[in-house]
């Protein structure tokens, strides 16, 4: 079922709408978001949606109710929360959600009593290495409770009597929320974009993939379009899980995809191969990356991560790698209180953007053709495609672009497979067939006939 998102957020979370006007800026969006606590369920959401929904009118959101089976899964009970805290004897707080929605283990339940230190040290998580910072801990699937703090903070609790107090509920008729926008195109044959919308106060980790997510999404909506996009703005893993068996009909179109996540952070540029290998989206991606000039990696798939691991299961095997800067757990700042706005740099998320929407170029415009003249090489000059061609900007490389792309068009190799076996960027190999099509020396061909 789909939600008007009428269950209000949690008061804890309430200033993350306070801008009449949303953000014009990647970053924006990004600082927008960063209040909010969020889970794999609840209302942090359905605010977070909300707030979406501003940017991406056409965006819809789903409900999907708690006890549902998902394929080996079934839907969770939903958790919101309103306050939590720890005082000591004098009544004072020395934990306190409201102060950073870390603090509280995401999912705990409901808890209010008195209990020892050494009772409460076992419902505490610290990081002794990093000791001024608060983890990011989580218990969806096993009942618990805790608070989070920095180890210092921990160490500093005196022996007494501590007042916890965790307003939360677990509501077995509630739902998971997620949100997906579709943005057709001249075919049914889908590009798939997807980034987790579960965690909470963590800038790069969600929210960057959030806001690359979105903008990307804009720039496409402005554009003429072959393939049909979607975007999907999931819980991470019971997400893509709860989306995977809801759209078996879908999966079929899906020709590429990609997850979308930490990307304004510092780091190269990262990217985690498909199960495939070598799906078109796996050379995309390392083309334009490869063009970009900039340091980057190019891994390949494993079963473990974000949201591609379900994608690419062995029953589904999408062609859907992820696209990040430096991979999770390889940061100090992951899953801590030092991911937050500081980390994140504005330049990063545009940068994020740019190369997305360049791999959606590869993909776009990457055609087979045909060779009309290939009986010796035809002459080039008479036609103006013989040196200075394009202003003679490219110089030699423009050049060699014609030649590769005339030798290559025998409809077996594509523009993305003549770019990377001629070493030449993308977009010189696409303008140079163009030149060769204007001149009648290349016929498309289309798959159909291949």
């Amino acid at each position: 079922m789909t939600s008007p998102l009428s269950k209000k957020a949690p008061q804890a979370s309430s200033a993350a709408t306070g801008s009449a006007e949303q953000p014009r800026t990647p970053f924006g969006l990004v600082e927008r978001l960063f209040p909010i606590c969020r889970s794999i369920t609840g209302n942090g959401v359905r605010e977070t949606l909300a707030i979406l929904r501003e940017y991406l009118p056409e965006l819809v959101v789903h409900e999907v109710p708690s006890g549902t089976p998902v394929l080996d899964w079934t839907v969770p009970a939903e958790w919101n929360i309103r306050d939590a805290w720890v005082k000591n004897e004098k009544g004072e707080k020395v934990i306190d959600f409201r102060q950073h929605n870390l603090h509280v283990l995401n999912y705990s339940t409901p808890v209010r009593s008195w209990f020892t230190r050494a009772e409460l040290d076992e419902h505490l998580f610290s990081l002794p290495d990093q000791p001024d910072l608060i983890p990011y801990r989580t218990s969806y699937y096993q009942p618990n409770w805790g608070f989070c703090l920095a180890h210092h903070d921990r160490l500093a609790l005196p022996e007494g009597r501590y007042e916890v107090c965790i307003d939360s509920t677990l509501d077995a008729a509630g739902a998971l929320t997620y949100g997906e926008l579709l943005l057709p195109g001249s075919s049914q044959e889908e590009v798939l974009i997807s980034c987790h919308c579960c965690h909470p106060s963590l800038a790069n980790d969600n929210l960057s993939g959030i806001a690359v997510a979105t903008f990307l999404a804009r720039h496409l909506a402005e554009h003429p379009r072959h393939f049909s996009y979607r975007f999907v703005f999931i819980p991470g893993t019971i997400g893509s899980i709860t989306w995977l068996s809801r759209n078996t009909e879908t999966v079929q179109h899906i020709q590429h995809g990609l997850v979308a996540t930490l990307l304004g952070g510092p780091g190269n540029f990262t990217y985690k191969k498909s199960r495939r290998g070598a799906a078109d989206v796996d050379r995309a991606v390392a083309v334009v990356l490869r063009d970009s000039r900039l340091p980057h990696e190019i891994r390949p798939f494993s079963p473990y991560g974000y949201d591609e691991r379900q994608y690419c299961s062995p029953g589904f095997n999408l062609p859907v790698g992820c696209l990040s800067r430096t991979p999770f757990g390889e940061f100090t700042e992951y899953h801590t209180s030092a991911d937050n706005l500081d980390f994140v740099r504005p330049e990063h998320l545009s940068q994020a953007i740019d190369i997305f929407s360049q791999v959606s170029n590869v993909l776009e415009t990457n055609r087979y053709y045909r060779n009309l003249s290939p009986y010796g090489e035809p002459q080039l000059g008479r036609r103006g495609l013989y040196k200075g061609v394009g202003g003679g900007t490219e110089g030699a490389d423009w050049q060699m672009a014609i030649l590769w792309v005339l030798n290559l068009s025998d409809e077996e190799h594509s523009l993305l497979a003549i770019a990377e076996q001629s070493g030449l960027p993308y977009r010189l190999i696409e303008r140079a067939a163009a030149a060769l099509l204007a001149c009648d020396l290349l016929a498309p061909v289309t798959q159909s006939s291949k």
